[in-house]
């Protein structure tokens, strides 16, 4: 069974890790305990949609990348394949309520 505090946890600490940076510095940075921010990682802990904001703030990722990266794993762990593209028929759905909302400013 797939655990999405695991999921999230583990891509933070990749990316913090692939940062070269540790977690005080992280921590610090995102005005989160270090002891919190290590129970996230771990996947010990389920963080808040603020507290991942400001974590993804900290390490200077936007909170979409982290979150495709775990919603990947977790089609992975579940054999699902998600394609990589959008839908055509989907941009131009999403691209003409773009226009109507700007045409009511």
């Amino acid at each position: 069974m797939v655990v999405l505090r695991r999921e999230i946890g583990d891509v933070l600490r990749g990316a913090r890790q692939g940062q070269g940076r540790t977690l005080r510095e992280v921590s610090s940075a995102a005005r989160v305990s270090l002891g919190y921010l290590s129970e996230v990682e771990r996947g010990q802990k389920e963080a808040s949609s603020e507290l991942l904001s400001s974590i993804c703030s900290a390490l200077n990722i936007p909170l979409a990348v982290v979150l495709r990266e775990v919603s990947d794993r977790v089609a992975i762990a579940e054999g699902v394949a998600i394609p990589d593209t959008i839908p055509p028929d989907f941009v131009y759905q999403v691209g003409r309520d773009r226009d109507e909302d700007l045409a009511v400013v």
